[in-house]
């Protein structure tokens, strides 16, 4: 039987199947580092959390060194449109995790969004993580 192929994910420190989905993951872990400038201590992957009596997990959440969740970036398959029901999805985790910043991406399409007072609207550029810190602090 071949052996499954598998990445290591630096945000969670072990070996994880190479899904299509997880390809994407650690491709954005990469951007947000490189164009991000985000420190990798301050991302966690596969976050588990609660909405209701749902139990969901955030593919990554962006945190400030106090701890504060900045960011949330829900991933999907290249094959999975960013739809309406993507974005609901990233909703509900703002409604847990009180994030500034959402990003939405297949590996081919990615969307910003940055909070608005109670909402969203999308961002003009890709915020660096000391952006994403300052407006926290706003």
């Amino acid at each position: 039987m071949p052996e499954t192929e598998k990445y290591f994910d630096p945000l969670r420190r072990k070996w994880v199947a190479a899904t299509p989905e997880e390809r994407v993951r650690q491709w954005f872990i990469g951007i947000l580092s490189d164009k991000g400038l985000v420190p990798a201590h301050m991302m966690m992957s596969e976050v588990p959390m609660k909405y209701g009596q749902k139990s969901w997990r955030a593919d990554i959440v962006i945190y400030s060194s106090d701890g504060t969740p900045l960011a949330v970036v829900e991933c999907k398959r290249p094959d999975v449109a960013i739809s309406e029901a993507v974005a609901e999805q990233a909703l509900r985790y703002t409604a847990v995790q009180n994030v500034k910043f959402i990003f939405l991406t297949n590996g081919k399409e990615t969307y910003i969004y940055r909070r608005n007072g109670s909402g969203f609207e999308p961002a003009n550029t890709f915020p660096t993580y000391q952006q994403m810190k300052e407006l926290c602090q706003q």
